[in-house]
């Protein structure tokens, strides 16, 4: 799926978790950023390595994983 070409998933870097471009920056950290109220600017000024473009396919990603199971939610 080229519209995620920027995520990575090696077992020998973090573990086999979804990466940046290889980096040592799983789709989860960023997530986590941007769930605490952070904007895609000010991950980008804690991860001056990374590109909007990761960000938003760290979303977009988790969006599409989302979309993979069903499950219930508590009430």
């Amino acid at each position: 799926m080229n519209q995620l070409d920027r995520i990575t998933q090696n077992p020998a870097v973090m573990g086999g978790k979804p990466c940046l471009r290889g980096m040592r920056v799983t789709v989860g950290m960023v997530l986590g950023q941007i769930a605490s109220g952070q904007t895609m600017e000010q991950v980008l000024v804690d991860y001056p390595y990374l590109e909007r473009e990761d960000i938003v396919q760290a979303l977009r990603y988790a969006a599409w994983r989302s979309e993979e199971r069903e499950f219930a939610l508590a009430a």
